[in-house]
């Protein structure tokens, strides 16, 4: 594992020691980690709505659509 080293304004650097204290984080860098971690899965998601966003429509998505696709996901469940 790397460690890199981050300066920070006073105040950010309360707030940051205020998250690890009151929600149960072991370090700064766990904090730090988990903050990174959120964006990273916020940026792969906005690139999964985005290529969403541009490809072509499929067609009606309605309650028979979302139907057959709980019926696939149980099928996937059952077989592995």
């Amino acid at each position: 594992m790397r460690t890199i080293n981050i300066s920070l304004p006073d105040p950010l650097k309360t707030f940051v020691d205020q998250q690890v204290a009151e929600r149960g984080y072991a370090s700064v860098s766990e904090y730090v980690s988990e903050l990174i971690e959120k964006d990273l899965a916020v940026q792969r998601l906005r690139g999964l709505l985005l290529e969403g966003a541009r490809s072509a429509p499929m067609g009606v998505v309605d309650a028979t659509y979302f139907a057959e696709l709980r019926a696939r996901v149980r099928c996937r469940d059952v077989t592995g």
